[in-house]
């Protein structure tokens, strides 16, 4: 399964039991060719830590952030070569990706303090 932003995911199966009978699909339902076998292992050169994650996030968010705002300056400049409908969605998404980002980063400090006061 591919999602553009978190890049190539993969799902390492190291228990016989928990592999079922059926074939890995991607969202279009059609087969993966197969697991790398470092995957297989549990061990694979090509996987991204949880930093770069949201690292690759935080860029995306800004990048949204700095369409939106590149769109409205050509709004106020020259309203005829923007259609108002593509400013409003790309605040839109802008606006989704930025709560996504805060509930993220909320649900990380909440997850931080719980850890350091159970010590």
């Amino acid at each position: 399964m591919k999602i553009a932003e978190f890049g190539q995911l993969q799902m390492t199966r190291t228990n016989a039991a928990h592999t079922g009978v059926s074939k890995l699909t991607d969202i279009a339902g059609a087969p993966l060719n197969s697991i790398p076998s470092s995957a297989e292992n549990g061990i694979s050169g090509t996987r991204k830590s949880f930093q770069n994650y949201l690292i690759d996030a935080m860029n995306s968010m800004n990048q949204q952030q700095i369409a939106v705002s590149n769109m409205s300056e050509q709004m106020i400049t020259d309203p005829d070569s923007v259609d108002i409908h593509d400013v409003t969605i790309a605040m839109s998404k802008a606006r989704m990706s930025l709560n996504l980002a805060q509930s993220v980063i909320d649900r990380l400090v909440t997850g931080w303090n719980e850890i350091s006061t159970t010590r």
